[in-house]
């Protein structure tokens, strides 16, 4: 991937089911930020030039990024108009960007949409030479997203339709628009300036974009991801709670794979930049958050809570808690101790 590709995450909406003093895109899935999920597959897909555009109670995503990754660029969007709009609040990023490259649009609130997927779609978006490529997702119940439609014959996008405009046929299409998008940088600052809000909502879409590319012969494609979840968000907490499962029982999962014991998960929680060593095994109860890392033949749990630890290898943690500590190789302390 080119190093001069750069990124606009869209992280201005307010999230009002929420019911959060917070903007939506730093709830929180498995301790981590959703907006840092995001960041994340960015990074992993080596992007380097990232801008982050802000809206409902911006400083506190400003203090966050200030904090966790203080290379971001962030613009504020003072009224929420829509996504076109935002990205028009990134148009003088992405005019300081270099010409001929290519700009990842996402959005702050869908955290998994990973590094793997990303990189799919940029190397289909250059070897097919599109000046839009919609990074898709294949839903057994499509009720309520943008559908997919494709030409006939190569396959290529030919347009997005919203349910809501959907003729039955269109409907019944599975394929649909995640809302994340690479777009030659070049050819969307060009027809930014030609999107119009003449809609119910009084919005700019950029979905409508991609209609005048592709109304001007450019050329259009879509790249499915692997994976359903790539288009899931949440609007409440009750839907963050499903994201929270969907993480926690992935991670768990990967880690079962690479050998480490979980005899009975329940109430185990890791996050997902916890890493775990050959022979572990994790009893019930045990939380392991932020960057805590076990080295091999750890026991850690019942009851043990650890957030960015490093415990050496062999240790014994029963109904521990820790934050910010080093744990010695084969070091046992007594249970319900407190590290320090």
């Amino acid at each position: 991937m080119s190093q001069q590709n750069c990124a606009v995450i869209l992280a201005g909406g307010e999230g009002k089911r929420m019911k959060q003093d917070r903007p939506k895109c730093l709830s929180p899935v498995l301790f981590k930020p959703m907006l840092q999920w995001v960041l994340d597959a960015a990074r992993g897909a080596r992007i380097k030039r990232i801008c982050v555009v802000t809206g409902f109670l911006r400083e506190q995503v400003d203090a966050y990024l200030a904090e966790h990754d203080p290379h971001v660029v962030s613009v504020f969007q003072p009224e929420r108009k829509g996504t076109g709009h935002a990205v028009m609040m990134a148009a003088d990023f992405l005019r300081s960007e270099a010409a001929g490259a290519d700009v990842l649009v996402l959005n702050g609130d869908a955290p998994f949409l990973g590094s793997a997927t990303i990189q799919k779609a940029f190397r289909e978006h250059r070897e097919k030479g599109n000046s839009v490529t919609v990074i898709s997702a294949l839903l057994d119940n499509p009720a309520g997203y943008g559908r997919i439609i494709r030409s006939g014959g190569d396959g290529q996008l030919r347009a997005i339709v919203e349910e809501k405009d959907a003729s039955p046929q269109e409907r019944a299409v599975r394929e649909v628009n995640s809302g994340a998008f690479w777009f030659r940088t070049d050819d969307l600052l060009a027809t930014l300036p030609r999107l119009r809000n003449g809609n119910a909502q009084g919005e700019y879409y950029l979905t409508d974009a991609v209609e005048l590319l592709i109304a001007q012969g450019k050329r259009a494609g879509a790249c499915a991801a692997g994976s359903a979840n790539a288009v899931k968000g949440a609007n409440d907490c009750r839907q963050l709670r499903e994201l929270n499962a969907i993480a926690r029982d992935a991670v768990l999962d990967a880690h079962l794979r690479a050998g480490v014991e979980i005899p009975c998960t329940d109430g185990v929680i890791v996050g997902p930049d916890v890493t775990i060593g050959r022979n572990c095994t994790v009893l019930p109860g045990t939380i392991l958050r932020g960057r805590t890392a076990l080295g091999d033949g750890c026991t850690v749990g019942p009851g043990t809570v650890l957030e960015d630890c490093a415990v050496g290898a062999g240790a014994v943690l029963d109904s521990v808690r820790g934050r910010g500590c080093t744990v010695a190789p084969n070091e046992n302390p007594v249970p319900f101790t407190v590290l320090r």
